[in-house]
């Protein structure tokens, strides 16, 4: 079975604009659109404003309204939409994990509960197995208007494998240039183990030994994408405040977090945490062991 893009969209301007970024993001992959809302009928020991028949039409324009948005602007996309009964999180989550990526719409700046569906986005983008991708009203048309595929590096290759892996792929999709972005601060003395200050001493400094630690992370990415141009950003300071200092001309900010294995929680990650609130383009957090 062919992964799908899958969009959760719920009848705003930016879940609409989430949706207009996944069709193209399916089309420039060659894969399918599938475009979802959550909605499960929740009766309360209180009055309500529509009953469940009523609630369903509505769920059911929603998707129609998403559905007709694409169709008219992607006539030979291959679109499937579906009405998911289920709590948002539990549909979103079993949807990411069936599919290539999953795309929802933020309003950006504030609180999370600014994502789609009330505060639901951040638990997905804190739990889902695969990629998960933040569109605004304002920045849907950012994939079609250049610029660069910027994308976090921190730790060992194997650290950052996943998220590189998806940038370079975005970028050779899209014909697009990769910024790839390490920042690094000055540690304590203590900090660093006496091996990594060998190793940083034979490297001739802190920030040289910085670049050949990025370097050496995107060695096996530049020769799967020989294509690709690949710039280098050093800098120090406080990762979320370099990263967002580099996206100046970034269609697309591609960010990791840490795979959890525990029950659904509220935890990002300051990095992805800074990058979801202030970056202005579209944001892809990527799941990493």
């Amino acid at each position: 079975m062919t992964s799908a893009i899958t969009v959760g969209v719920d009848g705003s301007a930016e879940s609409l604009a989430a949706a207009g970024w996944a069709a193209r993001e399916a089309e420039l992959r060659g894969l399918p659109l599938r475009i979802v809302h959550a909605w499960l009928w929740q009766p309360l020991d209180v009055p309500v404003v529509q009953d469940r028949e009523t609630q369903a039409k509505s769920a059911h324009t929603v998707l129609r309204e998403a559905e007709t948005h694409v169709a008219g602007r992607h006539p030979a996309l291959t679109v499937t939409a579906e009405v998911v009964q289920d709590t948002a999180v539990a549909a979103l989550l079993r949807e990411a994990e069936a599919s290539e990526m999953l795309v929802l719409g933020s309003r950006g700046h504030g609180a999370f509960v600014g994502f789609l569906l009330g505060s639901y986005g951040q638990q997905v983008i804190a739990a889902a197995k695969r990629p998960v991708i933040s569109v605004r009203a304002r920045d849907g048309q950012k994939q079609a208007q250049g610029g660069e595929i910027v994308v976090g590096q921190q730790g060992t290759p194997e650290d950052s494998d996943a998220v590189l892996g998806f940038a370079f792929e975005e970028a050779a999709a899209r014909g697009a240039a990769v910024r790839a972005v390490r920042a690094w601060t000055l540690p304590p003395i203590f900090a660093y183990s006496p091996g990594s200050m060998r190793l940083a001493d034979e490297a001739g400094g802190l920030e040289p030994f910085e670049k050949r630690a990025l370097a050496e992370a995107l060695a096996p990415w530049r020769e799967r994408f020989p294509d690709v141009p690949v710039t280098e950003h050093v800098e120090i300071g406080s990762a979320g405040q370099v990263l967002l200092s580099a996206v100046s001309n970034a269609q697309l900010l591609v960010v990791g977090r840490r795979a959890r294995r525990a029950p659904v929680g509220t935890r990002i990650g300051s990095v992805a945490h800074a990058a979801l609130h202030h970056a202005p383009c579209p944001v892809a957090v990527v799941p990493h062991d």
